[in-house]
């Protein structure tokens, strides 16, 4: 035990011997020359800038600008309507319902500016067809007609005995229905042209005082008929206005 705390104290002497040699071996900063130690920077006291004014850009007042005014545009006008017929028959082209017997006498419709004939029973249509009507000068009237006479053929007696193959005539000057040539515009001296079947089959479908109406268009119908005046009734004279007649017995 004594040579163990011996050798420990050796130990602990050689350890302060060796720092104190190394400590004795490093040169102070003063007495060498090589070493230079660079002087510690003096800290300089921060200064205060002080704030620059920026002057700012002077500009002119901008005098409002007025509002510019839209003025109302005008509404489009419609484009017109192309007048025409609402269906797409071809000159000389007809529809026809045969039926057995009709609840009703025919009653016949013709619009002119669109060269068709309407046939109705009741309220029902049983046919329509193309036609040809009164060219310029020779219109076709318009109004609520009768058929007058029937006549499976007949000659004009007014345009060189025209042939008029199933006549229903309107008018006593002139104006029918027949069976006649169809270009799909308006060409006959008044009357309405048929195509051939079609004139027959509504020949034997009609009667006599048919009524038959005919139009210049579909928007504008006929005016009422309006009842014709009155004539003035003259009241009967009295006993003291009739003229009295001298008797053959009285003395002159």
């Amino acid at each position: 035990m004594l040579a163990l705390n011996l050798r420990r104290l050796a130990m602990g002497g050689l350890a302060v011997m060796l720092a104190a040699s190394a400590q004795a071996q490093v040169p102070s900063a003063p007495n060498d020359p090589a070493v230079v130690v660079a002087p510690q920077a003096t800290p300089i006291p921060a200064t205060e800038t002080p704030p620059v004014d920026v002057p700012t850009p002077q500009t002119d007042p901008v005098a409002p600008q007025p509002v510019p005014q839209v003025e109302p545009q005008p509404e489009p006008k419609p484009k017109p309507v192309k007048k025409g017929p609402p269906d797409s028959l071809k000159p000389g082209q007809f529809v026809w319902e045969k039926r057995d017997s009709y609840a009703n006498p025919l009653r016949m419709v013709i619009v002119l500016d669109i060269q068709r004939m309407y046939v109705f029973d009741g309220d029902d249509l049983v046919g329509f067809t193309t036609v040809s009507t009164g060219k310029k000068g020779k219109e076709t009237p318009t109004g609520v007609f009768n058929i007058l006479q029937k006549k499976v053929y007949h000659e004009s007696n007014i345009y060189a005995n025209a042939p008029m193959p199933f006549m229903q005539r309107l008018t006593w000057d002139g104006i029918a229905l027949h069976e006649g040539y169809n270009p799909g515009y308006p060409a006959s001296h008044g009357c309405i042209r048929l195509p051939k079947i079609f004139a027959k089959a509504l020949y034997d479908a009609t009667v006599m005082d048919g009524q038959v109406v005919i139009l210049e268009s579909l928007s504008k119908p006929l005016p009422k008929p309006q009842p014709a005046p009155e004539a003035p009734v003259e009241p009967a004279p009295t006993p003291s206005e009739q003229p009295t007649q001298p008797s053959p017995l009285t003395k002159k």
